[in-house]
């Protein structure tokens, strides 16, 4: 800085000596130096400012988008091994965990070497683990399963069911490698080609058993000069290997000298359960096998002329490009997504492969029959989207019936100080009639996500039908006619009985609408016993095996279109006109079932009526189970209700802690308050009277129900429980685990209150 500031002088000096004029001279020398200071200040203040080092966040979304582009399994975690993200496959094999001391080897590696890799265990899987990220501080986790042997497969099929039924077929099958060395060989081929080979003897070659005549047909040299001609058919066991490492070869025993096709070729061909047609040189079909016709949706036994009128306009060109260079190019292979006419909204693979040395046929394709495994994706889909709507649904019912158990816990309050007559009576009791039929809406919306609290029974189904069949004449009008059937020995099951009925009553309602436009029909209600053989005999993938009491409700009314039938059971969906349904019977319908442990399924046909099938599994109970079932709660008497002791309210919502805890004064009771878990342990240590009931809600803020339970269980080990809550009471038994407690399922009105805290005081048992 003083060389600088010397600098500027010696300037100053030159030009005062060159113009004479001191003012510039001073000038240039006052600017220079006011330069020098500024830069001076702003280094010593960018010196002070410390410097941020940026580092990229992980975006853990997108990496976990990313993963599940992947076909393998994959994840990805921290250099200490906690997972950060993974993709649908590697959470599908959460059943195989990896030894952890394996494990910490490959992490150790990949952070000192940047990758690593090893076996399992299994012989099936490899792992390799990789570093990565910004600050290489995150591992990639890769689970590779490599292809399943093809050779191997083919070779214990061909010696086992599949080579035995062939040989029922009249063919010969037998499999060799690139150099003609016969792998394996059904019996027919075995016991005329080779009669004298021996296991473990020296490897037998193709070239030894067979001689090629100049009309493509071969002898078996066993069989002697004589030996009736066969014709061969080469079939690659990896049509996607070009190298032809392995050949299953099938010779027809019926083949004429001549040549053509032959009907045990034909039938070999029908015995094969993948779709398999042959294309000549100017890509017609020669031939294809039933499970081609199953697959391309081909009825009757004509036969398409081209494969290009299987699929839709847009792929027809591709198919007849594949077929032309299959035929008129070097032999090759490879798949073709199509989509056929039968199905064109599901794509399919279609696998196009050359074939030289076969006659007249040049390709062979290949189509498989997907439609069970498109079916089962519906159904994952399906269920999906139930449990996802049927979640929305439990959570949006939960927090409305906070707000019913106000209305009706004051309707009921007000209700004590008014008496029939009163100018005010009426409309409460408009009030509290409305708030029940929206309770009544809650009960459906959590019945369909299984959240609702339910009263299983033992129970038999032609009893529940017989109790409700006398409201179901009323219900159905003098149009409609009832039967009812019964079959003998219908087993017991274990339900609520008042939901068991509302499902019956929403399936005859439906019914009824349904039959209207056709001025009425016949409704049939049929229970019947469904044995656990016959489960097995429906082939139904969703129905385990096990012995069912079953429940059929059918009509003759209009019936539901296919497109319309998969959506019958979603909330809210309705083809009724606007006002006159809900769209919640059928899901009512649906959550119950399911709730209770059964499935349900729907049939129908447009113009001829709609059956649904309700199965129940039989429970099996002992004698004195069987003489408890059946028994109902009578409602208490409103004197008996009345009591006396300190009750410890706990509740967030203040709507309905203060409805509450009036209604428990009016009964009697001295009542303590608090608004989460927490205040209420306080309020517990610090009460001058002993606590004879504690009421609280199950999910509070802060500190939950149970939670706040099981630590005032560790100083008041018998303190009455009694929780209230809008979820299904079997969910919560299950999640909270604890002895005596009791459970009041909201909304509930004020004597419903007092009846479960008079039950809950005087025995310390559920409030059933």
């Amino acid at each position: 800085m003083p060389l600088l500031i010397a600098a500027a002088a010696a300037s100053g000096a030159v030009l005062f000596s060159l113009f004479g004029e001191p003012l510039f001279a001073g000038l240039f020398f006052t600017g220079f130096v006011a330069m020098l200071v500024a830069a001076f200040v702003i280094e010593r203040r960018a010196r002070r400012v410390p410097l941020v080092e940026l580092r990229p966040v992980p975006d853990v979304a997108l990496v976990a988008n990313a993963l599940d582009l992947a076909g393998e399994a994959a994840m990805v975690t921290d250099v200490e091994g906690r997972m950060v993200a993974a993709n649908a496959a590697y959470r599908a094999r959460a059943d195989r965990p990896l030894d952890p001391a394996a494990a910490s080897e490959l992490r150790a590696r990949a952070l000192r070497d940047g990758r690593a890799s090893s076996g399992t265990g299994n012989s099936a899987e490899s792992v390799s683990v990789a570093r990565v990220g910004a600050a290489g501080d995150h591992l990639l986790w890769r689970f590779a399963t490599p292809a399943p042997d093809l050779e191997a497969v083919a070779a214990k099929r061909i010696a086992g069911l599949t080579g035995e039924r062939l040989a029922a077929a009249g063919v010969l099958a037998a499999l060799v490698d690139g150099t003609g060395r016969l792998i394996a060989a059904n019996e027919s081929f075995a016991a005329r080609a080779a009669p004298a080979a021996s296991p473990g003897e020296a490897p037998i070659y193709l070239s030894d058993l067979l001689s090629m005549g100049e009309d493509g047909l071969v002898q078996l040299l066993a069989e002697g000069e004589g030996a009736r001609p066969l014709r061969a058919i080469r079939v690659p066991v990896d049509v996607a290997d070009e190298s032809g490492i392995a050949t299953l070869l099938m010779f027809d025993q019926g083949a004429p000298s001549g040549g053509g096709e032959s009907g045990n070729v034909q039938a070999l061909l029908d015995v094969l359960p993948i779709g398999l047609a042959l294309i000549d040189r100017d890509g017609r079909f020669l031939t294809m096998n039933k499970s081609f016709r199953a697959a391309g949706g081909i009825a009757g036994e004509a036969m398409p002329s081209y494969p290009g009128d299987l699929v839709v306009k847009d792929d027809k060109a591709a198919v007849a490009d594949a077929v032309r260079r299959n035929a008129r190019g070097p032999a090759m292979s490879g798949d073709l997504p199509v989509r056929l006419n039968h199905q064109p909204g599901e794509p399919v693979a279609m696998t196009v492969a050359g074939l030289r040395g076969l006659g007249e046929a040049v390709v062979l394709l290949l189509l498989k029959d997907n439609s069970e495994e498109a079916k089962l994706k519906r159904q994952v889909a399906q269920a999906t989207k139930m449990q996802a709507v049927g979640q929305l649904a439990g959570g949006v019912a939960h927090d409305f019936n906070n707000i019913l158990t106000a209305i009706i816990g004051h309707c009921d309050l007000m209700l004590m100080r008014h008496t029939p007559g009163d100018s005010d009576y009426d409309d409460i009791q408009q009030i509290k009639s409305n708030s029940n039929r929206a309770a009544g809406l809650t009960r459906q919306l959590l019945a369909f996500s299984r959240q609702q609290t339910l009263r299983p029974q033992l129970l038999q189904l032609p009893d529940v039908v017989s109790e409700v069949s006398h409201l179901l004449k009323r219900l159905l009008g003098e149009t409609v006619q009832l039967v009812v059937k019964h079959g003998r020995g219908v087993g017991a099951v274990r339900a609520d009985p008042g939901q068991l009925e509302q499902v019956i009553v929403n399936l005859a309602v439906n019914a009824r609408d349904a039959m209207a436009g056709k001025g009425g029909g016949v409704l049939t209600i049929h229970t019947y016993a469904v044995r656990a053989d016959q489960v097995a005999d429906l082939g139904s993938d969703i129905l385990p095996v096990d012995d069912y009491s079953a429940l059929s409700i059918s009509d003759t009314g209009s019936g539901i279109p296919a497109n319309v039938l998969g959506k019958v059971f979603e909330p809210f969906f309705t083809t009724k006109e606007v006002g006159k349904g809900t769209g919640l019977g059928l899901s009512t319908v649906y959550g119950i079932v399911k709730q209770s442990g059964g499935f349900i399924f729907a049939d129908s046909q447009v113009g001829q009526g709609t059956r649904f099938t309700i199965y129940l599994p039989v429970h099996r109970v002992d004698e004195q189970e069987a003489a408890a079932a059946g028994r109902r709660k009578e409602p208490a008497d409103d004197k008996e209700l009345w009591g006396t002791g300190t009750i410890l309210l706990v509740e967030d919502e203040p709507m309905v802690r203060t409805v509450a805890e009036r209604a428990l004064v009016r009964h009697g009771y001295k009542v303590l308050t608090a608004t989460n878990g927490e205040e209420a342990l306080e309020v517990l240590e610090s009460s001058d009277t002993p606590i004879n009931l504690l009421i609280s809600d199950v999910v509070m803020p802060l500190m939950d129900g149970p939670t706040m339970v099981r630590e005032a269980r560790k100083t008041w080990p018998d303190l009455p429980i009694l929780f209230m809550s809008g979820y299904a009471e079997e969910q919560l038994r299950k999640s909270i685990d604890l002895e005596k407690v009791a459970f009041l399922p909201k909304p509930f009105a004020v004597q419903e209150l007092a009846e479960a805290v008079r039950k809950a005081l005087t025995e310390g048992a559920p409030a059933n």
